[in-house]
């Protein structure tokens, strides 16, 4: 699932390259990820041009000269690509637009779990979660942070992964930040200190700065995204050794989440 690093580093590897492009062809191939119809989409998607790409939580949004939003949540396997118009296509390939600069823009889905969205840029707001999502994790401070904690019970990893808390963080950062923050995964957020509670929200901002740029510098000139993640301290390295103590990581999987943690680095 694409987490706020992976979001950060597409967008930005876009914004070198999408603003000012026209679109000259709109293809609407998969329609179920589609929540808008062929006729509208294609029909103001043609022409139109390409102004800044911007993220909120999970969301990417293509913004339009136009003023309206292509607006794409990726979900679990979604993928974005910015290739030749020669290059091969996936055979999930949702959405493909040809771009004026002779490349062109897709979306590709696996299992076709993710969703498009076009509406105006002023009503982002009637995409489904914009409204109830909270702040961005990127952005979210301090004092937000632990204003809003204390609205939320159970898990802390459970609360990190719950748009409503802050928005962005999924599964596997939120293992790298917990392990950053040396925070037991499945503590009760009843039970965090107001230090720990700041050692949590810095750890955010830490493993966000860690490894966007790493993520980064898998993109060349094409954008051809796939999930490598083998700079991950932690997440789904059940069973090797802890970096920081040589421990070995534990895996736990529940509810088809896979948590990994170090019980010695992080006491319950």
């Amino acid at each position: 699932m694409p987490e706020i690093p992976d979001l950060e580093a597409i967008r930005g590897f876009l914004n070198q390259r999408l603003p000012g492009a026209r679109i000259e062809e709109a293809e609407y191939r998969i329609p179920v990820v589609f929540r808008v119809t062929k006729d509208d989409f294609v029909d103001t998607l043609r022409g139109a041009e390409f102004g800044e790409t911007q993220r909120r939580g999970k969301f990417l949004i293509f913004t339009l000269k136009s003023g309206h939003a292509l607006v794409i949540n990726a979900m679990l396997t979604g993928r974005f690509q910015y290739l030749r118009p020669d290059a091969k296509r996936h055979a999930k390939t949702c959405l493909a637009l040809t771009l004026s600069s002779g490349w062109e823009l897709r979306y590709v889905d696996q299992r076709l779990m993710g969703k498009i969205y076009l509406v105006p840029n002023d009503r982002l707001s009637e995409v489904p979660q914009f409204a109830e999502m909270g702040p961005d994790a990127l952005g979210v401070s301090l004092a937000e942070f632990s204003e809003r904690i204390v609205r939320f019970r159970g898990q802390i990893k459970s609360m990190l992964v719950n748009h409503k808390f802050i928005a962005g963080i999924g599964n596997a950062y939120a293992d790298e930040i917990l392990f950053a923050a040396k925070l037991h995964p499945y503590r009760k957020r009843t039970q965090l200190t107001d230090d720990e509670v700041e050692r949590l929200h810095e750890s955010i901002g830490k493993v966000f700065a860690w490894a966007t740029p790493l993520v980064a510098e898998q993109m060349q000139e094409e954008l051809n995204y796939e999930e490598r993640r083998v700079f991950l301290k932690i997440h789904r390295l059940g069973g090797e050794p802890c970096p920081v103590c040589g421990t070995r990581i534990s895996e736990i999987t529940a509810g088809q989440r896979i948590t990994n943690f170090c019980r010695n680095c992080q006491p319950g």
